[in-house]
């Protein structure tokens, strides 16, 4: 048995019980909802995934994942989004709204317990020790430990990705990293991620920096890199 807490959320129970059934079968603590309304009276900050239908009711699973991503207090919890709308575009709006992973339904169960058990993987805790190391460029400041980052000693609320992919480009600082040293690096356990995701990666990143956003450079036909100045 393991202490993560999971939670369902789409209007089909059935799908829902299944879902529970079989990732309690695995060890896992699962919760139910039928629809986002219903999600967002629970406290979010008790679980460790989210398996988020797309298509609710008035609060789609797009609708509620930006909420979340919003709030500093659920911004890192991991999402990987079940749903039928399976085109390039849902899902590169999948990822932009900082999804870890999306699945097509129909679905085996099989594959979601696999995605299910990769994205936790990726999103434990990967250090126990007790020092503090930090990378700092002037007043950004990354914290590989705390897994947090502060601009001009104000936190700035990054996905599990965007933290990865900065803590990878200022470890090498002016390093032109290509989008395939990213994905290889940052999504080396998905089955599936189109291209694009980096470059959407890339792009909320540098809104979310602010001033130091100008760092994050795009060298066309290369790959990207952050750039002392």
């Amino acid at each position: 048995m393991n202490d993560y807490r999971i939670l369902v959320v789409d209007d089909e129970e059935d799908l829902c019980e299944i879902l529970k059934f079989n990732l309690e079968n695995e060890g896992y603590l699962v919760d139910t909802a039928n629809s986002a309304e219903e999600a967002l009276k629970l406290d979010m900050t008790r679980y460790q995934l989210l398996l988020l239908d797309v298509m609710m009711g008035e609060i789609s699973g797009f609708k509620m994942a930006n909420m979340l991503k919003k709030d500093k207090k659920t911004a890192s919890i991991p999402i990987i989004f079940i749903t039928a709308k399976d085109t390039e575009n849902d899902m590169v709006t999948g990822f932009n709204l900082g999804a870890d992973d999306y699945i097509s339904k129909p679905f085996s169960l099989r594959e979601v317990i696999a995605r299910v058990r990769a994205v936790l993987r990726r999103t434990a805790s990967e250090s126990t020790e007790e020092d503090v190391e930090m990378i700092a460029y002037r007043g950004l400041v990354l914290d590989e430990n705390r897994k947090n980052v502060m601009i001009n000693g104000e936190s700035v609320a990054l996905t599990k990705k965007e933290f990865e992919i900065l803590s990878m480009l200022l470890k090498s600082p002016n390093r032109v990293f290509s989008r395939e040293d990213i994905l290889a690096k940052i999504w080396k356990d998905e089955v599936y991620v189109l291209d694009r995701t980096v470059d959407v990666n890339i792009t909320r990143l540098r809104k979310k920096l602010g001033e130091y956003g100008q760092n994050v450079i795009t060298r066309l036909g290369y790959g990207y890199c952050f750039e002392y100045k």
